[in-house]
């Protein structure tokens, strides 16, 4: 039996899987799937007990092979939540692995986390990025090999949490896989007017007079 539920997605066919749930939900496309050995290893959760509440709860409704989402009621949604929310976390370490970021690696190649936003990279692929390691504080960015920048996701998973990529992934990726590291952009933008370039001063900040009288 097929798990469904509200959402418009469904896990792939024979997989009841909490995991499977979860990974088919909309906004879900930039994260992996993690095994369950990885987290069946206490080592890989440790520090982890704090951040969430009902931690065993939790990582039981992860693991749980037979999760069936027409289970998810109201009063069960809290524990989901706190269950997305430890998977997140999670996952923000194992994608930092070998076979993590492998697994990340095919994403990234066929393209799942989006391309750059900036003309001049030329539909770069992008790798996803997180602010910070803590849940709650900042969802996630996408960050361009090519320009080394960052920049908002204009998908729906740009409402995930950043936690669960942390501030650290694009360049541990880039320094595992040296063959994806672009050469910088060679082409900039130069504003013109009539065809002529404008000098930087034409652009710069009018002075407020309010601060100069004020100095």
């Amino acid at each position: 039996m097929s798990c469904t539920s509200g959402s418009t997605t469904t896990p792939p066919m024979g997989d009841d899987s909490w995991v499977g749930w979860f990974l088919s939900q909309m906004g879900t496309e930039f994260l992996c799937r993690v095994p369950l050995e990885f987290m069946r290893e206490k080592f890989n959760l440790y520090g982890l007990e704090s951040e969430v509440i009902n931690f065993s709860k939790s990582l039981d409704t992860i693991m749980d092979l037979e999760f069936c989402a027409n289970n998810w009621v109201g009063q069960q949604c809290g524990d989901h939540i706190e269950s997305g929310r430890l998977y997140g976390l999670i996952h923000a370490r194992y994608i930092m692995t070998p076979p993590g970021i492998d697994a990340m690696r095919r994403k990234y190649e066929f393209g799942d986390f989006g391309i750059c936003p900036r003309v001049y990279c030329q539909g770069h692929h992008v790798l996803p990025i997180g602010f910070s390691e803590k849940p709650y504080e900042s969802t996630v960015k996408i960050f361009c090999p090519c320009c080394q920048d960052v920049y908002q996701p204009t998908r729906i998973s740009a409402m995930i949490d950043g936690c669960m990529f942390g501030p650290s992934f694009p360049h541990m990726f880039l320094m595992e896989f040296p063959s994806h590291r672009p050469k910088p952009p060679q082409e900039k933008y130069v504003p013109r007017l009539y065809g002529f370039q404008l000098h930087k001063s034409a652009l710069e900040p009018v002075p407020d007079p309010a601060a100069n009288e004020s100095a």
